[in-house]
């Protein structure tokens, strides 16, 4: 059993063990779910890999992200710098306001399906992603718990099964969601961007963090450079990828980082294996901050 005392037993505890890489592969939009997602599982065939998807169920409403535009500075760089309209389409820019917003993984059942058959982990992300980055904050918690309860019916009725884990939309996350998330007894979360594994507190929940960077916040060459890096140094981390992005123009960037892993002598495992590797007896139980991390637009939770 690997244990993790603290943040710094993430590279150093580890180093000396074992390399273990998680693979944690957002779905946000529905060109990720139609393009991204067939095409990334098709890589991973390829490499003889499993990894977890974190599925937004229910509606689109990217478009309404050029409302971020109007009131953040640094979202629009962040859409410059990640060339967004070669990422996620022109129609997904109009999804939710000169265009409906079509559902997402209730769009595909059979997409669904062959996630699971290829032994792949499937997990709950969201409900509406969009409506999450822009309204949570403002929301009561009638509203949050609606958006859970949608979203989870949702995903039962495509899995047959409830998720056993949250993986919050651009990790944001408040004290009334961890509340809402203890009461629905999921296993574990991946909601945040800490440096190491801790348990939640007040929630009593493991959370398996994103501690790598996305390509999306650094750039292509320079992420990989960064990635690799941090992966150099040994340890455990989780790598978040976005169906949008290394299922599209970044795919053969993550083939590169894939291979890069393997040569670094890493096991690269769903988070559902990779939690069998941590020691609750062991975790740190804290609060979790937020904080604006490089080359994000708004805070996310750490």
């Amino acid at each position: 059993m690997i244990r993790l005392c603290s943040s710094s037993a993430l590279s150093t505890q580890h180093s000396a063990q074992s390399r273990i890489l998680g693979l944690k592969i957002d779905v946000d939009t529905y060109q990720g779910m139609r393009l991204g997602v067939p095409r990334l599982l098709s890589l991973l065939r390829e490499n003889d890999l499993r990894a977890t998807f974190y599925l937004s169920i229910g509606p689109d409403a990217s478009g309404r992200a050029v409302l971020q535009i109007l009131k953040n500075p640094r979202f629009l760089k962040k859409m410059v710098r990640t060339r967004a309209a070669s990422l996620y389409g022109f129609r997904t820019a109009l999804y939710g306001t000169l265009l409906p917003s079509p559902k997402i993984a209730l769009a595909f059942p059979e997409l669904v399906r062959r996630i699971l058959a290829e032994g792949h982990e499937a997990q709950f992300h969201a409900w509406d992603h969009r409506r999450w980055q822009d309204e949570l904050t403002v929301r009561p918690e009638g509203w949050i718990r609606d958006w859970f309860s949608r979203g989870i019916d949702g995903f039962e009725a495509l899995t047959g099964k409830r998720p056993t884990s949250f993986g919050a939309p651009a990790w944001l996350i408040d004290d009334r969601v961890l509340s809402i998330v203890r009461d629905l007894r999921f296993d574990y979360l991946s909601c945040t961007r800490a440096k190491a594994p801790f348990i939640h507190e007040g929630a009593g929940l493991i959370e398996i963090p994103s501690d790598l960077p996305c390509f999306e916040e650094t750039g292509m060459e320079e992420g990989e450079r960064k990635i690799i890096a941090r992966l150099a140094e040994g340890g455990m981390h989780v790598l978040p990828v976005h169906a949008e992005v290394e299922g599209g123009l970044m795919s053969e960037n993550f083939v590169r980082l894939i291979h890069a892993a393997k040569k670094l002598d890493y096991r690269l495992l769903p988070l559902g294996e990779l939690l069998s590797y941590l020691d609750r007896e062991s975790l740190v139980t804290r609060r979790f901050r937020l904080q604006l991390l490089s080359g994000r637009s708004v805070p996310c939770a750490v």
